[in-house]
Formats: C-alpha cells, sequence, structure tokens
C-alpha cells in the first residue's frame, strides 16, 4: 500500500489494486506454490493491475504520465529522483497522510486505516466513536486528498518538526491498537520499529525519544498481561520476573536522557510514569505519591478525561476510594470500558456492591478483548485496576520533571 499510493499518489487505486492482487494470489498461489517473494509478487501484481486500470480510464491516462517516471524501470537519467530524510516506505506513508491540510484526527484515523491495517471499527474505538461516523471521517479525508490534490512526497528536514505530532500519534495508537486486538498480529513490533526509526530520524526530538521509551517499557511487560488461558492479568498481579529487562534498561536510559534535557512532553512524562511502575519489585513498593505528582505533569500537557481518569486511579493508592471515585464521578467517559472498570472497582473497595455489579456489567459489555470481558463479568476477581496508557492529544504546556523520578542506577528497573 505504502509503495503503490507513493508511486500513484491516489488511495482508491492502491486500495483496489492491493485487494485485486491478493484475489489473484488466492486463485494462483494454492495451484503454483508461494513464489520466491511473496510480497514482491504482490506489489508487482497490485501495482500492474493499477496501470491496467488506469489505461482505461481518462484522467488515469492523465495520472500514468504524470507518475510514469516513478515507475521501476525508468532509466531516464534526467528524471527527478525522490530525495529526502524518510527512506522508508511505511514511515513515508505516515508522514504524507499527516499532510497540513487535513485535521489531525483525519491524519491519525486515515494512517491507522491504511498503514496499520486496523478496520474502520478498531480505528473508531481508539478514537472512542461510532464505527459509522469514522467510516464517515475516513471518506471525507480521501475525498479531500483526491480533491485538493495533495501530494505525496517526503518532507523536507525544515518541515518534520512540525510534521512530528499526528505521527507520534499514529505510532501511538498502532501499539494501543496492538495491545487490544489479537485480529492484526504484529502492531505491536511494528509500532517499535517505527518509532526506532524515527528515533534514529531525529535524535534532538526529546518527545520522539520519550515515545520510544513508552512503547519499550510497556513492551516489557506485555508477556505477563494474560494467563495461558488467554484471561487478563492486571499490573498488580503480574509476574515480575516475566517482564524483559533489556527492553526495561533501555526504556529506563531513555528516560534518563529525556529528564536531562529537562525539556518534558506528554509521551516522555508517560514514559516515566512507566518507570516508576517497573522501578518498583513488589506492587507494594510502588511510589505512588511520585506516580501521582507525573499524572499532575501530564494533565497539564494532556488536559484530557483519560488522563484525568488515570491520574484519579493513582489518587484513590495515596488518599483512598472516596476521593478517587469524587474525581472519576466528575468525567464525561461513559463510553470507555476502563472509566467503568474503574467505578467498579472504586465502589466496591467501598463496600457498595450492587452498584460496583452495575459498573463491572457496563464495562464488560464496551470491553473491546473477549479477555477483558471475561475478567470483567466476574467483577474483576477483587483485582485494582489501573491502566496507564493514556492518549495524550493537544500539548499546551512544558512542565518541570523531578529529575529524582528515576533512579540513576541503570539495573534498578525502567
Amino acid at each position: 500500500m505504502a509503495a503503490l499510493i507513493r508511486v500513484f499518489g491516489d488511495i482508491d487505486v492502491a486500495e483496489d489494486a492491493v485487494q485485486e492482487a491478493f484475489a489473484i494470489a488466492l486463485l494462483k498461489w494454492p495451484a503454483d506454490g508461494l513464489p520466491p517473494n511473496p510480497g514482491g509478487w504482490i506489489t508487482t501484481t497490485a501495482r500492474n493491475r493499477a496501470i491496467d486500470r488506469l489505461r482505461r480510464e481518462s484522467r488515469g491516462r492523465e495520472l500514468l504520465g504524470e507518475v510514469a517516471v516513478l515507475l521501476p524501470g525508468n532509466n531516464d537519467p534526467g528524471a527527478p529522483q525522490e530525495v529526502g530524510p524518510v527512506q522508508d516506505d511505511r514511515l513515508r506513508l505516515i508522514f504524507t497522510c499527516c499532510h497540513p491540510a487535513l485535521s489531525t484526527e483525519a491524519q491519525v484515523a486515515l494512517t491507522l486505516r491504511l498503514l496499520g491495517g486496523l478496520s474502520t471499527k478498531e480505528v473508531a474505538r481508539s478514537f472512542l466513536v461510532s464505527e459509522p461516523a469514522m467510516a464517515q471521517r475516513l471518506a471525507r479525508a480521501k475525498r479531500k486528498i483526491k480533491a485538493a490534490r495533495i501530494p505525496y512526497r517526503v518532507p523536507e528536514d525544515h518541515e518534520l518538526p512540525d510534521r512530528l505530532r499526528p505521527v507520534l500519534a499514529v505510532v501511538y495508537l498502532v501499539y494501543n491498537a496492538g495491545l487490544t486486538s489479537q485480529a492484526v498480529p504484529g502492531l505491536c513490533p511494528e509500532a517499535i520499529r517505527l518509532a526506532r526509526i524515527l528515533a534514529a530520524l531525529m535524535p534532538d526530538e526529546p518527545e520522539v525519544a520519550g515515545l520510544l521509551a513508552l512503547l519499550l517499557l510497556t513492551e516489557s511487560r506485555r508477556a505477563s498481561r494474560t494467563r495461558p488461558d488467554g484471561s487478563l492479568v492486571l499490573l498488580g498481579e503480574q509476574d515480575r520476573r516475566r517482564w524483559d529487562r533489556a527492553l526495561i534498561e533501555e526504556g529506563q536510559a531513555i528516560v534518563r536522557r529525556c529528564l536531562r534535557r529537562n525539556q518534558p512532553g506528554a509521551y516522555q512524562l508517560q514514559a516515566a510514569i512507566n518507570a516508576v511502575h517497573a522501578d518498583a519489585a513488589t506492587v507494594q513498593q510502588t511510589d505512588w505519591s511520585q506516580i501521582v505528582a507525573l499524572y499532575d505533569q501530564l494533565l497539564a500537557v494532556a488536559p484530557t478525561p483519560v488522563v484525568a481518569l488515570n491520574r484519579a486511579i493513582a489518587i484513590g493508592e495515596v488518599q483512598g476510594a472516596a476521593p478517587a471515585l469524587a474525581l472519576v464521578d466528575g468525567l464525561d467517559l461513559d463510553n470507555y470500558h476502563p472509566f467503568h472498570a474503574t467505578r467498579a472497582d472504586l465502589l466496591r473497595r467501598l463496600g457498595r456492591n450492587s452498584e460496583a455489579a452495575a459498573a463491572y456489567g457496563r464495562a464488560a459489555a464496551l470491553a473491546p478483548t473477549d479477555a477483558e470481558r471475561d475478567f470483567l463479568r466476574l467483577g474483576g476477581r477483587g483485582s485494582r485496576w489501573v491502566s496507564h496508557m493514556t492518549p495524550p492529544l493537544k500539548e499546551r504546556s512544558w512542565a518541570e520533571v523531578k529529575p529524582t523520578v528515576v533512579s540513576s542506577d541503570p539495573g534498578c528497573g525502567d
């Protein structure tokens, strides 16, 4: 998809061609066997199908003339060659979909759909909106790209910082989708791969480093999030011996470098919160006061209801369930299942069991995975709901981060 969109500059042409190529593969490969390079076969077949389609259309013939110099096999030494700092097709597609002419939400949603392979329903869940609303948003974004003839080109070096925020949001949401969707394997490693490319591309951007650290620290615990039967294991019950120490040490080193820069942003603060969690050998040793302080900073940078919910969870560990519930009840997150799971947990801790049962039921009805639904239908098994992957939106100001939030000892955790 990324390669064909780069060449043809038309999303619909690329999508249709790739679908046709896979349909042909389903017919040919069972009889003829796999080609030596299946990915190359799909790309070449899709490209040829796109060319055939464009030749049959008047506008398509114009488009072919415009992009002929980009097709493989063109040996014209005078033909313009694409140059720029982004050398990866998939990362290039993220940047080109995140064009300033599109709204930030449209940029993120379109790239998740095209590049991340998420269904419209999965993209809608990432934005906490309905599937029909997201389908309309995607259609409008495609129409605008076509009508405005938005170019698919590599941003220049001086453009990259301004184009960065929606790109980071895309990588972040791709990882989150990988955590919640077993139907789309490989999204978590793909998000980390893209984050590493971004970090190599822009080593002086602290939020790029913060995002990479956040993903590494979260990934270090992914294997311990579920039991062998697929049931959910919350953070407080995870076997910390199963956490990936190499990823923890790498993430912690990045967080320490971010702290020395003293230019904190939303992703760096989330990484620091994850670092505090993993610094504790047991859940009882978690420094919840420090986590509350970090959420205070994060709420100043990213004042969203989801961040406020996570801050309330931390308040509940420091001040008790009643103050936390008062904060939670003031949030407008009725379609967000962690909101109801958090309310249920706090109500249970306060002995309000009938209200807790109703909240667990609402959370289970909204939960995106079978593991979470099963967990919530069982009333959370008496466990405390702790969530700390929180999608930041607009950044308004920077706040100072205490340099002592993470130990300087590289072997102490993340």
